[in-house]
């Protein structure tokens, strides 16, 4: 039996078990009997949930999840191991939770329209054919887009940040793109192919010409959190961290941004480069891992032992990708290996639901803890050792994504 064929064969209960779905099914069903939907989502947790305003770029990861569990529910009934949660609740309780999210598509002040926007609205569009979430999803691509700038080549991502270190706040002078953008790509590439408005994949494929140019180091693929353009040459001004160890250190979270974001790019375009660059900035961050096989923080930062599960959630599903684009067994193989390996460190306490579609969580709200929002030296707020909303986004998708390839029968 390959090696692949085995590590399915061992995540396989931690990622279908009645437990996941409760963990999503308890925080949405908790908000159900109020008189409006949700102005606040679930972030991160130290046990239980703490919430961010519906603005914060987290904000379409828990519906996104409950879209995710639908979906599953929907194709893939048999992995679905609960009957106590009936279809028509579980689509209720994602429409309620993704209200809010609609007023955020129009903004121009954001580039994460793409992880507010994509993980709901798109399964509900596939799902449905649903006029509001096609106007949501071409709306929020259009605002992406507006975002791009044709001297220097990309989507700006931030219009200012500072830390105790440094402080940008002249959008006339700084430009400022950071590794993460490429993953909000994916919205630009997807509402082109069902509009037919090139523009958003031509916008698209020339921020990640340009980032793959610009974000990674010459003496191999890690890869810079943030570049700052000049706003009149379209050349790099500055290369630094804002989340990471330290400016020259591989931020493990960034790096599987890139996987990810580069394999999705290579996914709509064919474009070999982009595919060569995936593979690349793979083996790096494979080459980093230690020995229990889940990323820290940062890969070269002196606490180690501090992990972040949603960078091993995210590369993993970066991996896989990579295996559909290639059919190489070992991308699936290393992918795989991360899910297992975070599930043995960071699966938390099992939950159940009884017969009224109640639930008892255990000691977390989240399917996995060990994660890591900000430890940057310089940050005026540092958030580690959590639970954290897109960790489980993450490994709900990477369960489907496996069904879709039709890993699991």
């Amino acid at each position: 039996m390959k090696e692949s064929e085995l590590l399915l064969r061992e995540i396989q209960e931690a990622l279908f078990s009645e437990s996941t779905v409760a963990k999503i099914w308890g925080v949405a069903s908790s908000t159900l009997d109020s008189s409006s939907p949700p102005t606040k989502t679930p972030e991160y947790s130290d046990g239980r949930y703490h919430f961010r305003d519906i603005d914060h770029w987290t904000a379409g990861f828990f519906s996104g999840s409950v879209a995710a569990l639908i979906e599953r529910q929907t194709k893939y009934p048999s992995k679905f191991p609960s009957a106590k949660i009936h279809p028509l609740k579980l689509e209720f309780a994602s429409k309620w939770w993704a209200e809010g999210l609609v007023a955020q598509a129009p903004r121009t002040d954001t580039h994460d329209l793409g992880f507010i926007i994509e993980p709901t609205f798109r399964r509900e569009f596939e799902q449905s054919k649903s006029e509001k979430a096609l106007n949501c999803l071409r709306t929020a691509a259009k605002s992406l887009a507006s975002r791009f700038d044709e001297r220097v080549g990309v989507i700006r991502s931030w219009d200012t940040t500072e830390n105790k270190r440094h402080a940008f706040e002249d959008k006339n002078k700084d430009f400022l793109v950071i590794i993460d953008n490429m993953c909000n790509l994916n919205m630009l590439y997807y509402v082109a192919s069902i509009t037919g408005d090139l523009s958003l994949s031509t916008i698209a494929t020339t921020h990640a010409d340009n980032t793959l140019k610009n974000h990674f180091r010459e003496a191999e693929w890690s890869s810079y959190h943030v570049v700052n353009y000049d706003v009149h040459t379209g050349l790099p001004r500055a290369k630094f961290t804002h989340q990471g160890y330290s400016d020259e250190s591989t931020w493990a979270r960034g790096q599987a941004w890139a996987i990810l974001g580069f394999a999705e790019t290579y996914l709509w375009t064919k474009q070999s480069k982009f595919l060569q660059a995936a593979i690349s900035i793979a083996e790096v961050f494979s080459s980093k891992l230690p020995a229990d096989g889940v990323p820290p923080w940062d890969f070269d930062a002196p606490d180690k032992d501090r992990k972040d599960a949603s960078a091993a959630m995210i590369s993993a599903l970066g991996f896989i990708k990579i295996f559909e684009a290639t059919k190489n067994e070992q991308f699936l193989t290393n992918g795989l290996k991360l899910v297992r390996d975070t599930i043995s460190l960071s699966l938390t306490n099992q939950s159940k639901i009884d017969s009224h579609g109640d639930v008892t969580f255990g000691e977390y709200d989240t399917i996995l803890k060990d994660s890591t929002i900000n430890n940057n030296p310089d940050t005026y707020e540092r958030l580690v050792d959590h639970g954290l909303v897109y960790a489980d986004y993450y490994f709900l998708t990477i369960g489907n994504k496996l069904l879709e390839l039709g890993l699991y029968i």
